[in-house]
């Protein structure tokens, strides 16, 4: 399945400077019934966004309408935990692109790469300088550039370098998937096995 290409986002961002969130915390096991990519958002931090009646709990940053965008910005070590592959679906069904840390659980990272979800690792100063700028103005702009790896604050200017796998990086900015990555391939691949001896 082909995602959304990502080339530059330029968004605000909801923080979350909770660290150690694990996958169960980002979409409880009891959800994980679906096979198909949908409807996870609406049960994204589902413990953490509502209370026993379903109704929303007003402290939760999902909640405050002050805060939207396209990025996440979450505390040291996102994504730990079991190995599910449904916590990156519902970060990307809710509506996220890009997850902001200092730090990602390996296999968190890889899934979230897979399904169109760039993950940013930054430094913990520069990661501070996100969450002071967001707190000083909810709707503070950043802009991560993947072809140039590098995000960027825009009102103040400051920015960092990031890492990305060089594959993951072509398939991102191509939308594509791991088949969508071969098929592309197609004619390269039968002309191969077109001059191949057997």
């Amino acid at each position: 399945m082909a995602y959304d290409k990502f080339t530059v986002l330029t968004s605000s961002a909801v923080p979350m400077p909770i660290e150690n969130v694990d996958t169960d915390q980002i979409i409880p096991a009891r959800f994980l019934k679906a096979t198909e990519r949908k409807g996870f958002g609406d049960n994204l931090f589902r413990d953490w966004r509502y209370n026993g009646d379903d109704t929303p709990k007003q402290d939760f940053v999902l909640n405050n309408p002050i805060y939207s965008g396209k990025i996440l910005v979450a505390g040291k070590n996102f994504g730990s935990g079991s190995s599910r592959e449904h916590a990156a679906w519902a970060i990307y069904d809710y509506g996220f692109r890009c997850v902001v840390s200092s730090f990602f659980a390996d296999i968190f990272k890889n899934n979230s790469l897979n399904i169109g979800i760039l993950p940013v690792q930054v430094s913990a100063a520069f990661l501070d300088k996100i969450f002071t700028a967001i707190e000083a103005d909810p709707n503070a702009q950043l802009e991560v550039n993947l072809p140039e790896q590098k995000i960027t604050i825009l009102s103040t200017g400051e920015s960092e370098s990031f890492d990305i796998n060089s594959y993951k990086k072509h398939n991102l900015m191509n939308g594509f998937d791991d088949i969508d990555y071969l098929q592309a391939m197609k004619d390269e691949i039968q002309t191969f096995a077109a001059k191949s001896i057997y």
